[in-house]
């Protein structure tokens, strides 16, 4: 009999965590790049046709998947360089630190959160002001979408969940979960409480060892 999934959640910061279904998919998503230097073999990969021998020449223009750019970027050699997506620009930060409510999250790009704590991965000296706005960013919704996760109870819900990035999307059903477990419990519908089976077993592995 297989066992019940339990999804896993997302790394923090700059790490991703490798079991994570949303960190897997947070790191296919795409950054604008150049070729500081040939890249051999690459082009196939990344979508640039066969080319020379499959080879990218020094100065072409990419879109890196996120996991590649971290596997090339080396502020040594200076494999690759990466842009900032248009998001994590001045001209948006601007926006989220005027309103960051009224921006469309998940249409700008699902990972919003983690996809821009792991661009500080990347040598660019406006790292700490990304990270500045990400943090505001995540304050100023944070309030708004769990009031709503609690006074949405029964109601469509789907037009603001539409707007919101993953790990908000995960915030709202965590609220909602929250809220419906507590309008059981007043109800009297809640479940019993009964010990854990961890519990169990340790007292039964402790009731042994008084014995022997």
């Amino acid at each position: 009999m297989s066992e019940a999934y339990f999804p896993v959640g997302p790394g923090l910061g700059l790490e991703e965590n490798f079991l994570s279904l949303d960190d897997i998919l947070m790191s296919q998503e795409k950054l604008p790049g150049r070729a500081e230097s040939a890249l051999p073999r690459l082009a196939f990969a990344l979508g640039q046709g066969a080319g020379t021998g499959g080879s990218i020449p020094e100065g072409s223009k990419l879109e890196i998947p996120l996991w590649l750019a971290k596997g090339l970027h080396d502020s040594k050699r200076r494999i690759i360089s990466v842009e900032l997506p248009k998001i994590y620009k001045e001209a948006w930060r601007t926006v989220f630190s005027a309103d960051a409510n009224v921006v469309d999250l998940h249409k700008m790009g699902p990972y919003y959160y983690g996809f821009g704590s792991q661009l500080l991965n990347f040598d660019n000296p406006e790292n700490p002001e990304i990270a500045q706005t990400i943090l505001q960013t995540f304050i100023s919704r944070f309030r708004r979408i769990m009031d709503s996760s609690q006074n949405a109870y029964n109601e469509d819900t789907s037009a603001l969940v539409a707007r919101l990035d993953e790990l908000e999307r995960a915030l709202f059903r965590a609220g909602q979960k929250g809220l419906n477990d507590f309008q059981c419990w007043e109800k009297g519908q809640a479940s019993q409480i009964t010990a854990s089976s961890l519990v169990q077993n340790y007292g039964k592995r402790k009731f042994t060892d008084m014995d022997g």
